[in-house]
């Protein structure tokens, strides 16, 4: 009997990281395969390649579209290394622009979020630049700015030999929203987020996300790597020991995999079984709009790279990972809910503070136990393990796009042939 292939041993040569033959215990069939290889996500080597391979050449989810949703509003966004200024304009569009000064290259924002009136302006030189990115000001450029009267030929610009200030507005990089979500793209030859979302859109339509309102959000420091609170969402494998609380309302028996085409690792619990006295998903009542099987069910996808939607019957919880070091990530999660189930709601204040509860609880729970997993791939006598058949396919999912990625390959992996099939049994 052939025995599966097993990870190369530690250390491995920083070339080694874009090489098809490094990943060939993670590219077997999910019943032979090994996890995906320790240094992804302990080496730094690793880290950076991947900024540039998965971070650089993604649609990458960058904040919830409330956080943008009137004109002047911004968020600031790292991506790749880069930063990155998103915000709405007067006329309602969305803008994304890369976080430098044509001037001198100062960093222009240093909030990680606010809103602006009419422009950004630089702190060094007061460069200004209009939310479409167009360079309006070199460097100041209105009566506000308070130039005196007999000074203002020092700033005309007008006679500057081959200069033009529409040839120095910001950098764009891409930008695109779906639901309640807004993404950008630093590669232009990217697909479009459309063909990458694959079928994810139509499958939770019912859901009226880009209605959803934002009710909370609170903010986590773990001490692990992304890739580990990604591939922590997507298993049920870990529930039983994990999430005493969590299992009495997604019993393992309910467990289904709802994979279609796209860059996401899909899975669901149908039915949703009720709360206990340890809290659960219900409390506000559910959208009309949802059919028989989305009202009585969880939807959850892993967006790759890096947000985690969970979609319930009458809430959305969403978490977006942001990879701040090789061991360290912040997370972001949102709560949100359309306003037809807060107005059905007899205390929409408690329901909402109960949800949060429960998701929080859930939450540092997987927290714990991803620092743990990070400490332990630290040590060098560990190479891999073997994944766990149907237990963890959504895991070996995204591992083998990670490792698409890695190696320049472009792809969206199918989907299966039936809406959702159990996971377990």
């Amino acid at each position: 009997m052939t025995q599966p292939r097993a990870n190369p041993p530690r250390p491995i040569a920083v070339d080694a990281f874009t090489r098809e033959e490094t990943y060939a215990a993670t590219r077997l069939p999910v019943d032979l395969a090994s996890s995906l290889i320790p240094d992804a996500y302990v080496s730094e080597q690793f880290r950076e390649l991947e900024l540039e391979r998965v971070f650089a050449r993604s649609w990458v989810p960058v904040c919830v579209t409330a956080e943008v949703a009137e004109p002047g509003s911004f968020v600031v966004a790292t991506v790749a290394g880069r930063s990155l200024i998103v915000c709405r304009d007067r006329d309602g569009a969305l803008h994304a622009h890369h976080n430098v000064c044509r001037h001198r290259g100062t960093q222009l924002v240093a909030e990680e979020r606010g809103r602006v009136e009419r422009f950004f302006q630089c702190p060094y030189h007061a460069w200004a630049y209009g939310l479409d990115g167009a360079c309006l000001g070199t460097p100041l450029f209105t009566p506000e700015a308070g130039i005196p009267d007999d000074q203002r030929g020092a700033f005309d610009t007008s006679g500057v030999t081959a200069f033009d200030k529409a040839d120095y507005g910001l950098h764009p990089a891409r930008v695109a929203a779906w639901g309640c979500l807004v993404f950008v793209c630093l590669d232009p030859e990217a697909p479009s987020l459309e063909s990458e979302l694959g079928d994810l859109p139509a499958r939770l339509e019912g859901y009226r996300l880009d209605e959803q309102r934002l009710l909370r959000r609170v903010d986590y420091e773990i001490a692990a790597n992304w890739k580990l609170v990604g591939e922590n969402f997507m298993e049920y494998y870990h529930l039983p020991w994990v999430h005493p609380g969590l299992v009495k309302v997604s019993p393992l028996k309910d467990h289904h995999r709802w994979q279609g085409d796209g860059m996401y690792v899909g899975f669901c619990t149908s039915p949703i079984a009720t709360n206990t006295d340890d809290g659960g998903w219900q409390g506000l009542p559910a959208l009309h709009s949802l059919d028989d099987d989305d009202a009585t069910s969880a939807r959850f996808a892993w967006l790759f790279p890096n947000l985690a939607l969970n979609a319930l019957p009458n809430h959305t919880f969403v978490m977006l990972t942001r990879p701040t070091a090789t061991g360290r990530t912040e997370e972001a999660t949102y709560l949100l809910a359309h306003p037809d189930s807060i107005a059905a709601s007899a205390d929409a204040e408690a329901d909402v503070d109960a949800l949060l509860a429960f998701w929080d609880e859930v939450n540092r729970e997987d927290i714990g136990i991803v620092e743990r997993v990070q400490l332990g791939l630290g040590d060098p006598a560990f190479t891999g393990g073997r994944l766990c058949y149907r237990f963890e396919e959504s895991v070996h999912r995204f591992q083998n796009m990670i490792v698409d990625r890695m190696l320049g390959i472009r792809r969206v992996p199918p989907g299966d042939d039936v809406p959702q099939r159990p996971m377990f049994g």
